[in-house]
C-alpha cells in the first residue's frame, strides 16, 4: 500500500510540536546510554502506522532499529507484542509519544474502517471515507482507511466536485450547478448531493456522474435505485448520513454503489498501546 507523499512532513510537524528545541528530560541520560523497548497492545484491533512510527525514530536517530512482529493491516489481540526497538536511550524516550500517537490513531481508524467494511462483505457496495478528518492528518487517516479495507472519497476540495445544498442555492438549481461544473473544465467526477427523489431526477437529467443520497429512508432509497437503474444513463449512487453499524448492511442491500461514513475518521477512538523500556547499565 503506497504511503502518503506528505508522510515526512507530518512526522516532522509532530516531532516539532512535541520536542521543540529539545527533550529536556531525555537529556538527563548520558548520550552513550543504550536501551531496548517493546510496544504491546492492550486491546484487539487492526494494526496500522508502521511507516509513521519508523519515520519518527529515523528522524531522531538513525541508530534506532525496529523489529516489527506484525504487518500493516494485521488483526491484533490484547497483550500482543507489536515491535521491539533498540538504540540510544535518549531517542527511544523522545520518540515514544509521537510514535505511539501515530500508531494508536491510525490503528483506531483502520479498526473502524475494517468493522464497517466487513459488514458490506458479500454485497457489491463499497465503503467510503469523507473529509471529516483530524486537521493536518487527513492523508494519514485516509491511508489508514485503505489499510482497514475502505476506499477514499476525494482527498480534498481540489480533486472532485461535490455540489451540495448551499452550492445549489447559490447557483440557482441542480441543472445550473452541473452545467457550471462542466464549463469549468475540471476533469473530475461531478457529484450532486440530493435530498429527495425529485432532486435525484434533476441530477440524472443534468448529466451528473454521481448522486449522493443524503439521509434517505430505506424505502425511498430503494425507489431511488430503481429510478436510477431505469434511466438511460444511470449515475453512481452513494448513500450518506445517519450510517451506523446497525443499518449499513440494509442500506447496501438497496443496491447503492457506495456508502460514505464520516465516523470512521471523525469519531475515531485510539487503540490502547503501551511502550515498555529496558535500559543497559
Amino acid at each position: 500500500m503506497p504511503v502518503p507523499a506528505d508522510l515526512p512532513q507530518q512526522v516532522a510537524r509532530a516531532l516539532a510540536e512535541d520536542v521543540g528545541a529539545g527533550d529536556l528530560t531525555a537529556a538527563l541520560l548520558p548520550a552513550e546510554r543504550l536501551g531496548r523497548a517493546s510496544v504491546i497492545t492492550r486491546e484487539a484491533g487492526v494494526f496500522c502506522g508502521i511507516p509513521y512510527a519508523s519515520a519518527t525514530f529515523a528522524a531522531l536517530d538513525a541508530q534506532v532499529t525496529l523489529d516489527w512482529r506484525v504487518a500493516e493491516g494485521d488483526a491484533i489481540i490484547a497483550d500482543q507484542l507489536l515491535v521491539t526497538l533498540e538504540g540510544p536511550a535518549r531517542a527511544l524516550l523522545t520518540g515514544e509519544r509521537t510514535a505511539l500517537n501515530f500508531l494508536q490513531l491510525l490503528s483506531g481508524t483502520a479498526t473502524a474502517a475494517r468493522t464497517y467494511a466487513a459488514l458490506l462483505e458479500g454485497t457489491a457496495c463499497r465503503l467510503l471515507d469523507t473529509r471529516k478528518t483530524i486537521p493536518g492528518l487527513r492523508s494519514a487517516q485516509k491511508y489508514a482507511v485503505r489499510i482497514g479495507g475502505g476506499q477514499n472519497h476525494r482527498m480534498g476540495l481540489f480533486d472532485g466536485i461535490l455540489i451540495k445544498e448551499n452550492h445549489i442555492m447559490a447557483l440557482g438549481s441542480i441543472a445550473a450547478a452541473v452545467a457550471a461544473a462542466r464549463r469549468s473544465g475540471a476533469r473530475v467526477p461531478v457529484e450532486v448531493e440530493v435530498e429527495s427523489l425529485s432532486e435525484l431526477r434533476q441530477a440524472i437529467d443534468a448529466g451528473a456522474d454521481i448522486a449522493m443520497l443524503d439521509e434517505f429512508p430505506l424505502p425511498t432509497m430503494r425507489e431511488a435505485v430503481a429510478m436510477n437503474t431505469a434511466s438511460p444513463k444511470p449515475l453512481t449512487l452513494e448513500a450518506s448520513g445517519g450510517i451506523t453499524a446497525a443499518n449499513i448492511r440494509e442500506i447496501a442491500e438497496t443496491g447503492v454503489d457506495f456508502i460514505s461514513v464520516g465516523s470512521i475518521t471523525k469519531h475515531v477512538r485510539a487503540v490502547d498501546l503501551s511502550m515498555r523500556f529496558e535500559f543497559q547499565a
